[in-house]
């Protein structure tokens, strides 16, 4: 006799042994007893879960004269003469392959002839997605008022392909994917039988590759039995999947979400030495990173893994990571997977993959940003930043300053003066980025005042009643507490003393460089932070920090001030405002 592969030598004879369709079972074991059957099934579900073979089980059991326990018992003359290939009650039609309405003619023609050794004439149409729609219109009036002898079975895996009208006229029942405990319990009871020696993580490597589907299994199963001579163990699996190794992977997620890119490189480069191809690499990294997910996210995630235990062991490891870092890593594999189907060469898609995983700080995207602030947050967290001595940072800004000028002449008026007190030093001008606008239209402004006499005495005039004093200046003393800005400080000169005293008094690093992105204006009474990133915002915006603002400026005496999100498109109107602020009473026309 010819060999026969495991998926045909163990297919289930009786609905008892039908692996975990208890739904689907009992409905037509309960039709079988009570003689109540229907002329029209549909069995959906994914490939390998039993559809066809619990459809040859139902023709034979519905024919059978004695049943037993809704199976057909196989020893009566029946059962006998159904079991031989001639037996014209039960036919098999492969609707992939006989998708014409020629053939659905004929098929509709034949219906009407009755059984020869059975009560019922079963017509059981496998992958019946793929007719065409003549097709299903040329079986449409058959399905729906059938010769009390037939009986017809349809099996799809893709049942959203089906005419409405089709669906209507059937019974349908959906097969569920096998979970991996009762794969692994069908792979044991097969070895018994066959009386090969297997070791338990061999065992669950072919049921998790199987991925619900028992024919997968098997077939994965027959491969391992042949490849290995002796006891079939967890290398053996691997070199037959061509799958890298296991630990190898981890290895390679842990360098991942380390953020070390040179450990990562060198674990790929030894998992392609060992024969495995990119796309391979990069499903098994998908796999992990899912693992990694339930592990962190799922309280009861052993039970939902059900990997062995120094397997489960290094994935929970992995979930230590930051959860924002396993989805930021899990996205670009993923974007990697469908980008290599129309790469070259796939291995500079995967090493790619790999480059922006490791390096967010060099990747200037929303998700690369979100990573990095959490990377700060967790530092502070953990209590291991480390921050420049105060008395180092006030030395640097002395020694970036410039030095002090003569004195000028009682009654002369300079505009070298009024552009050095309309601006902050060096300094200052450093650590307020993003206020480039502001400083531009304040510079144009005084060389607009140095050349109109009228400007330039409203501007002393206006300089001498504010006694405006620049924050950041080098002649005076180093303080570790910077002092209260006056009450006519300048929006860039509070700016600039916020970032100061978040990053040498309150030392607050995160909140440092979320300001700096911040743009710094005056509504009367009123000091409004602009800012055109909307995570920025978000992140400023919350409570804890929203506090901790208001405290620092309060020390610069500002009370009144507002964190406003704004569009990207309004920057010439609030310079606009700025302008005609500053020369009030000068008509400005804009062109």
């Amino acid at each position: 006799m010819a060999y026969l592969a495991f998926y045909r030598m163990f297919r289930p004879d009786t609905l008892d042994k039908v692996v975990r369709q208890e739904h689907i079972v009992k409905i037509l074991k309960n039709q079988i007893e009570s003689g109540k059957i229907g002329h029209a099934y549909l069995f959906c579900g994914p490939r390998g879960t039993g559809k066809t073979s619990v459809a040859k089980i139902f023709a034979r059991a519905i024919n059978c004269e004695h049943p037993v326990n809704g199976s057909p018992c196989g020893k009566c003359a029946t059962c006998r003469a159904l079991s031989e290939g001639s037996n014209l009650d039960i036919s098999e039609i492969d609707a992939a392959s006989n998708n014409g309405v020629d053939e659905m003619r004929d098929l509709r023609e034949k219906v009407q002839y009755p059984p020869v050794a059975g009560k019922y004439k079963v017509y059981i149409i496998d992958e019946v997605h793929m007719l065409t729609a003549s097709a299903f219109n040329a079986v449409l009036k058959t399905l729906e008022e059938p010769p009390a002898h037939a009986v017809f079975i349809l099996a799809t895996t893709e049942p959203q392909k089906i005419p409405a009208t089709i669906l209507s006229r059937c019974m349908r029942f959906d097969f569920k994917l096998i979970p991996q405990h009762d794969l692994e319990g069908l792979l044991k009871n097969i070895f018994a039988k066959v009386g090969k020696e297997y070791e338990d993580e061999a065992v669950a490597a072919i049921a998790r590759a199987g991925a619900g589907s028992a024919r997968d299994t098997l077939s994965i199963a027959d491969m391992c039995v042949s490849y290995s001579t002796g006891k079939l163990t967890y290398e053996d699996v691997n070199a037959v999947l061509g799958s890298a190794d296991f630990y190898n992977i981890s290895k390679a997620v842990r360098m991942l979400l380390s953020d070390d890119c040179g450990g990562a490189l060198s674990c790929a480069e030894e998992i392609f030495a060992g024969g495995k191809g990119a796309g391979v690499f990069v499903k098994d990294i998908l796999n992990f990173l899912n693992s990694v997910a339930v592990a962190k996210m799922c309280k009861n995630a052993r039970q939902i893994l059900n990997l062995p235990e120094e397997m489960f062991a290094e994935v929970a490891a992995a979930a230590e990571a930051d959860g924002h870092k396993i989805l930021r890593a899990t996205e670009i594999f993923v974007n990697a997977e469908g980008d290599m189907r129309y790469a070259a060469d796939p291995r500079v898609v995967l090493e790619t993959a790999i480059l922006r995983c490791t390096l967010p700080q060099d990747d200037y995207n929303i998700d690369s940003l979100i990573s990095r602030v959490s990377a700060l947050e967790k530092k502070l967290a953990d209590g291991n930043f480390a921050f420049r001595a105060p008395a180092q940072t006030e030395a640097s800004a002395a020694k970036s300053a410039p030095a002090a000028k003569p004195a000028a002449v009682p009654g002369q008026y300079s505009a070298e003066k009024t552009a050095h007190a309309a601006k902050p030093s060096l300094a200052a001008e450093q650590s307020a980025q993003g206020v480039q606008t502001d400083f531009l239209n304040n510079r144009n402004a005084d060389n607009y005042r140095a050349a109109q006499p009228a400007a330039q005495k409203s501007g002393r005039a206006a300089l001498s009643e504010s006694n405006e004093e620049d924050v950041f200046s080098s002649q005076k003393p180093a303080q570790s507490v910077p002092k209260p800005a006056p009450a006519g400080a300048t929006a860039k000169s509070v700016h600039a003393s916020l970032l100061k005293a978040l990053r040498t008094t309150h030392k607050n690093a995160v909140l440092f460089t979320l300001c700096a992105d911040l743009t710094c204006c005056q509504e009367g009474q009123k000091f409004v932070f602009y800012t055109e990133n909307e995570t920025v915002y978000r992140a400023i915006t919350r409570q804890d920090n929203q506090r901790i603002l208001a405290d620092v400026l309060a020390e610069y005496g500002v009370t009144d001030f507002e964190v406003r999100l704004k569009k990207k498109d309004d920057g010439l109107a609030r310079a606009l405002g700025v302008l005609k602020s500053n020369f009030g009473g000068t008509d400005i026309d804009i062109k």
